[in-house]
């Protein structure tokens, strides 16, 4: 049986499992949890890396960014200007409908530690933070670093869970005391010598430290090696954090999830897109953008037929508006009037379909940070896709009550 369709369960509960070998959650199939002992005996220690050796390791497996924008890690640390440079850890995971960053941290911390530790004796950074809003995750951090030898370079910070506070800009603003927003110019947080990558990324790096490039590529693609975390959801039997091969087809992934018939997919998260459930889209950058999507925060969520596609675009729309920092026109007017467009049409407004574009025009690229942009996207990409729908609802609607499958609470937890 090939990789692709190899499912494995990882643990006794049905949250979690992989198609393929597991990397990330290996050993979570015996334990709930992994203490310093039982995490070396699976992984064992990792190598010390200089400056010039973990960039060349680096370029040579183009490990990206697990986050939201997928930028290389090898030109995050290039980007770096400052001596007193500080890894970051972001840990704040606000998406409520993402899971995978607080599996990590509640279940295997050392992996996630292993890499920023590593990143940060690279770099002969100051120190490592260790930033996460979830209570679970923080107890589990606090307690993996207490068993750490050199656990006085880590710090272990908890923050503001809304949904813009995630930013990496706005996470340095908070660590260092100030509010928890985006500030009004978009700098990139390296300038600062801020190294900041959300967890899965780093615990990326202690796989790729383990096993160097050639075996860290033994899956995935040939652009995109290695294994990625995906929290899969909505009309889908077997909800849960997935590891899986980089390129694996969508439709083994929603089979493997149970998955009910699918009007769309909502891919990335609520600043990905809506994607058509096409079965042979390749689950990667490069494959969900080919779709029209993105990969994002690693989040496959099912719009399946039971529910009204356009009722959970409208509701998420809303939140999306509700969740900005209000201190840029796009966010405190325009999303919105976005989000009462979208309102609009799930009510049978069939005018508000022009209104709806025009206000996704006048906010994209204007905000102080990416927020707006990301609504926009969700909001946009799902009007698109929901076409049949729209035009069901301008005639009187489509007879299905909105029952939840995207959900807009549980980020903050």
């Amino acid at each position: 049986m090939s990789a692709a369709t190899d499912v494995r369960p990882v643990s006794s509960a049905a949250d979690t499992w992989t198609i393929g070998a597991p990397r990330l959650l290996a050993g979570l199939d015996a334990l709930p949890s992994l203490n310093l002992a039982a995490h070396t005996a699976i992984h064992g220690a990792p190598p010390a890396m200089d400056r010039d050796r973990l960039l060349t390791l680096l370029d040579a497996s183009r490990l990206s960014g697990r986050g939201g924008a997928g930028f290389p890690l090898a030109s995050k640390l290039r980007a770096l200007h400052g001596t007193h440079l500080r890894v970051i850890v972001n840990g704040s995971e606000s998406e409520p409908a993402s899971f995978k960053d607080r599996t990590l941290l509640r279940r295997t911390p050392h992996l996630v530690l292993d890499g920023a530790v590593a990143v940060a004796a690279a770099l002969q950074a100051r120190e490592v933070v260790v930033a996460v809003h979830d209570a679970a995750a923080h107890e589990s951090v606090r307690r993996a670093i207490s068993e750490r030898p050199g656990r006085g370079s880590i710090r272990l910070v908890r923050r503001d869970g809304r949904f813009v506070g995630g930013e990496a800009r706005a996470l340095v603003r908070g660590i260092d005391g100030g509010p928890t927003v985006p500030p009004g110019r978009r700098e990139h947080p390296g300038l600062t010598g801020n190294l900041v990558s959300n967890a899965e990324t780093f615990a990326q790096a202690a796989i790729l430290l383990r096993r160097g490039a050639r075996g860290f590529a033994e899956t995935g693609t040939h652009d995109e090696p290695g294994t990625v975390l995906l929290t899969i959801g909505g009309g889908v039997a077997r909800p849960g954090v997935v590891e899986a091969p980089i390129g694996t087809p969508l439709g083994i992934l929603l089979t493997a999830a149970q998955a009910a018939p699918a009007t769309a997919v909502v891919a990335g998260g609520y600043h990905g897109s809506w994607i058509h459930p096409f079965p042979d889209i390749r689950v990667s950058r490069a494959g969900l953008a080919a779709a029209g999507g993105s990969l994002g925060a690693g989040v496959l969520y099912v719009v399946d037929d039971a529910t009204c596609g356009l009722g959970e675009l409208a509701q998420v729309t809303g939140w999306l508006a509700a969740q900005s920092a209000k201190q840029c026109g796009p966010c405190r007017f325009g999303l919105p009037a976005l989000a009462a467009d979208v309102a609009a049409l799930a009510a049978g407004q069939p005018a508000a379909l022009s209104q709806a574009f025009a206000h996704a025009r006048a906010v994209d690229g204007r905000g102080a940070c990416s927020h707006p942009d990301g609504a926009v996207r969700f909001a946009s990409s799902g009007l698109h896709v929901l076409q049949d729908e729209i035009d069901a609802h301008r005639r009187g609607g489509c007879g299905r009550r909105v029952l939840g499958r995207l959900p807009i609470t549980g980020g903050s937890r």
